[in-house]
């Protein structure tokens, strides 16, 4: 007899091999499945690659799949990220029925609201009227306008919006309803966990989404060429702040020429990079080498001797993770979020207090890395640390954590 805690899981984004929210999902959901039982809810989509990785890995075929999609003619306008966010909320809406029967006929008492960890979408109503646990989610951060006024009048607009909703958070009704219910919400950064209502701060835990990847381990030695590789990835999102990278190599390489870095990614703000890079003469300094394959992505890193993850709010942070699994060194910017997991052995962690201090800073950090020694060092330390924070004592604290809290609630 199976005496697993039961537990229903919405993972809406969740497949095997990919990064991001997508793999935060597949991950969370493979180390929770190592104690508890699990009844998964996900996109249809999804299907042609669960099945056949689970068909092969025979361990996790305990893990009870459950998929829908709207039908094809009710979702003809989405396309990749364009109209995720109506999709989604559809998707919640839609799939309440479904959450409601599979948690009744199989005696399930507990509802985790794993993807898409955003504190302003919706949560099944029937799941959230259960023991709840919401998230990792974030949301609730933004970019202050010393560094958004520079954006382009679209990203500017919606940073705007953002700044307004995040003001208002805690008397949004949705959002306050949720966080009534929820009975544990991790959230993924101290700002997101502070713009929460009060009433829910003591259900409330910090919890990273992310972890790393000890199978994608590789031997680092600094590179032997005389030029230092630089490397950011991510969406060009205005907020990823590519921009501030790209000005902290236009300084560097005023006194230092062998500096070269790579953009990997693509979004609305190639064109407002390119035109920065043009007009700082960096063509030969910076190359945007737009969306690539995961292997191609891979090589990069592997090819990379420092990582800049610039973001102004948490973004990037398996690429982060990653770099830490490759003993790469990374430069970030502190999100009060994954950079909890970071310090100054293997990191450099810039704290945002003005435009113009964290340009500065990170010339300052790019121009230390251009010293392979002090590159060796960081990232001999990443690589050690890449062993405390793998998926396998991560997925231990996140059981830890749900049992815990659990346990509280029965005892009450």
């Amino acid at each position: 007899m199976n005496s697993k805690l039961k537990i229903f899981v919405s993972a809406y984004a969740c497949e095997p091999g990919l990064g991001s929210e997508i793999g935060v999902g597949w991950h969370w959901v493979l180390e929770m499945s190592k104690q508890f039982e699990l009844w998964v809810l996900t996109r249809e989509s999804n299907r042609n690659s669960i099945e056949p990785w689970i068909e092969k890995h025979p361990e996790y075929q305990h893990i009870h799949w459950l998929y829908y999609d709207l039908p094809k003619w009710a979702r003809f306008w989405k396309k990749g990220l364009r109209g995720v966010r109506t999709y989604y909320n559809l998707w919640q809406c839609l799939t309440n029925g479904i959450v409601k029967h599979t948690m009744q006929q199989n005696n399930i008492h507990i509802f985790h609201h794993l993807t898409y960890g955003n504190a302003l979408w919706k949560v099944s109503k029937y799941g959230q009227k259960q023991f709840f646990i919401w998230g990792p989610i974030g949301g609730l951060e933004t970019i202050p306008y010393e560094f958004s006024k520079h954006y382009n009048h679209k990203s500017q607009f919606i940073e705007s919006i953002r700044r307004i909703i995040a003001k208002s958070a805690p008397y949004n009704i949705s959002l306050r309803r949720r966080c009534e219910n929820a009975n544990l919400i991790l959230c993924k950064t101290e700002i997101t966990r502070n713009a929460l209502p009060n009433l829910s701060r003591p259900k409330t835990v910090l919890f990273t989404d992310v972890a790393t990847e000890l199978q994608q381990t590789d031997n680092y030695t600094p590179s032997a060429n005389t030029t230092t590789k630089l490397i950011c990835v991510g969406r060009l999102d205005a907020w990823r702040g590519f921009d501030l990278a790209i000005e902290a190599v236009a300084n560097a390489t005023i006194s230092h020429e062998n500096i070269h870095l790579t953009i990997v990614g693509n979004g609305s703000d190639k064109k407002r990079l390119q035109h920065l890079i043009d007009k700082l003469n960096v063509n030969k300094f910076v190359t945007l080498a737009g969306k690539v394959s995961a292997t191609q992505y891979r090589q990069l890193m592997q090819e990379a001797d420092v990582v800049v993850n610039p973001a102004l709010k948490e973004a990037a942070v398996t690429v982060s993770f990653d770099s830490m699994t490759m003993g790469k060194p990374l430069i970030c910017l502190d999100t009060t979020g994954y950079t909890r997991y970071f310090n100054s052995n293997y990191a450099i962690i810039i704290k945002p207090h003005s435009k113009k201090q964290v340009i500065q800073d990170l010339t300052e950090s790019i121009l230390r890395l251009t010293n392979p020694s002090e590159r060796l060092l960081l990232g001999e330390k990443a690589k050690e640390a890449a062993t405390r924070f793998c998926w396998k004592n991560h997925g231990l604290e996140i059981c830890d954590t749900i049992l815990k809290a659990y346990s509280s609630f029965r005892q009450s």
